[in-house]
């Protein structure tokens, strides 16, 4: 006769579990909505200032773009010629390899993209409130959660 192992209990999740990642989800969402309302005072979807906002980082390969936001590269290919035909971006060879194009900002692009960044107010302003220990404490447990 074959022993039967006991019904695993379903895991809970605990009321203080639950609350955070619902306090998440709705940073994220402000966050989002923000920054559509910011990239619109820009003629920008939220997904070309997002691009443009990487950019103004440092250029990079349309792969490594679509890396980082985590969709297909067919998709920043359209993004990056939608706003190459703005004035903002430019695509150039890699000094690395040459084979590779980087897209990267204009001047106009740096300067829409600072423009973007600076109005972002919900972003910064429930972050002031915190001490730079918390800040840091905060970052500290946002890449644990990342995995970074």
């Amino acid at each position: 006769m074959a022993t039967q192992e006991p019904d695993t209990p379903a895991p809970r999740v605990d009321p203080l579990t639950l609350e955070v990642v619902e306090l998440i989800g709705s940073v994220v969402a402000r966050y989002y909505e923000e920054y559509e309302v910011a990239a619109g005072k820009h003629a920008l979807t939220g997904a070309q200032a997002r691009v443009l906002g990487l950019l103004s980082l440092e250029p990079m390969p349309m792969r490594r773009i679509a890396q980082k936001l985590k969709c297909e590269p067919s998709n920043v290919t359209g993004i990056v010629d939608r706003l190459e035909a703005r004035g903002l971006v430019e695509r150039r060879p890699d000094p690395a390899d040459r084979r590779v194009k980087l897209a990267a900002p204009t001047a106009d692009g740096l300067t829409t993209a600072r423009s973007l960044r600076e109005s972002l107010d919900f972003a910064r302003e429930p972050l002031a409130e915190l001490s730079r220990a918390e800040r840091e404490s905060l970052r500290e447990l946002l890449r644990r959660m990342l995995g970074a």
